[in-house]
């Protein structure tokens, strides 16, 4: 789910991804020798997006616009994306690799060697994203609680569906849970509520000064593209929100 995908892989959590090569074109001979190496990069595209823009606004830090060469949007001129991977194992076609920042079904162009000697330079200033990680380390300035219903929601989609997005809302309501479009946080119409977009799924929330209140979750499509085959087909966790409508009738539809 591109929600749950990481912006920047993290090697302590423990995932494990398949990236297999087309049959057909030697690549079994194209990766002799590449196993003694512990990382690989990954020449990617992203092939969701259409379109770019020049200003874009980085999920991190604050709301503010950046020139898109300063970001890793994937808003870009040339929609390719780069990524440092740890290679775990090869067996035939199939490179079993570590955690990844790419969704499912994601095109790949090109492997190449991680060198450390060529590839690493820990020394070297990362610009606007120096003074981001300065303030991310200082605590987190909101405490997010969830109420009973959405407790009880969230605890019924882990246990029937295995779907839990929790700890990933946390992390972002968290840090600021102000509307910010690429966050996907907007305010409510009609309400004091704020909702943010999880993926296919959306969370419900309240902010009294430093405090978030995570008060339902609801799918993210309404039942009327829910039972449309044709709108249907492809939307991620569908049956999953046609249930979870049928447990919580009087959720949005």
């Amino acid at each position: 789910m591109k929600f749950q995908a990481r912006h920047q892989p993290l090697d302590d959590e423990p995932e494990r991804n398949v990236l297999e090569l087309e049959p057909g074109n030697n690549f079994e001979q194209a990766l002799h020798d590449l196993a003694g190496f512990s990382r690989v990069w990954l020449v990617w595209w992203f092939h969701r997006n259409e379109g770019w823009r020049p200003h874009v606004m980085p999920p991190r830090g604050p709301a503010k616009r950046r020139g898109v060469f300063a970001t890793r949007s994937p808003h870009r001129p040339n929609p390719l994306g780069l990524t440092p991977v740890q290679l775990i194992e090869i067996k035939g076609r199939k490179l079993i690799l570590g955690a990844c920042d790419l969704v499912e079904g994601t095109p790949v162009f090109d492997i190449k060697p991680y060198i450390p000697a060529y590839d690493a330079f820990p020394a070297a200033k990362a610009g606007w994203i120096d003074e981001v990680d300065v303030a991310m380390e200082t605590p987190a300035e909101y405490h997010v609680v969830f109420a009973t219903l959405a407790e009880n929601q969230a605890a019924w989609l882990q246990q029937e569906w295995r779907i839990d997005f929790r700890p990933r809302l946390v992390e972002l309501l968290a840090r600021d849970p102000t509307p910010h479009r690429t966050r996907r946080i907007t305010s409510r119409r009609g309400t004091a509520s704020f909702v943010i977009g999880c993926g296919a799924w959306r969370a419900v929330f309240d902010l009294n000064e430093r405090a978030v209140t995570v008060q339902s979750l609801e799918p993210g499509y309404p039942q009327r593209f829910l039972n449309d085959p044709v709108r249907a087909e492809g939307l991620p966790d569908r049956e999953a929100q046609l249930a979870f409508l049928q447990r919580w009738p009087e959720m949005p539809r």
